[in-house]
């Protein structure tokens, strides 16, 4: 494909697929990612909370029926 002429070539260069995020835009998600840990962390232990409670006698009572 030959390019009409150098504008419309300089264009197609920049039409942003390319182009790598500003300085800015790293910093904005290095900061969000800061408190990940935290969220994550707390995340798990709700997660292992509610994998440890036990099973209600109603709810045992109705999976045995099912099976």
């Amino acid at each position: 494909m030959a390019f009409q002429d150098e504008k419309d070539a300089e264009r197609r260069r920049k039409s942003g697929h390319d182009q790598k995020p500003k300085s800015s835009e790293v910093t904005k998600s290095a900061r969000k990612r800061s408190a990940a840990p935290e969220v994550g962390s707390s995340l798990r232990m709700v997660y292992q909370q509610t994998v440890n409670e036990d099973i209600p006698p109603e709810m045992l009572d109705l999976l045995g029926k099912l099976g």
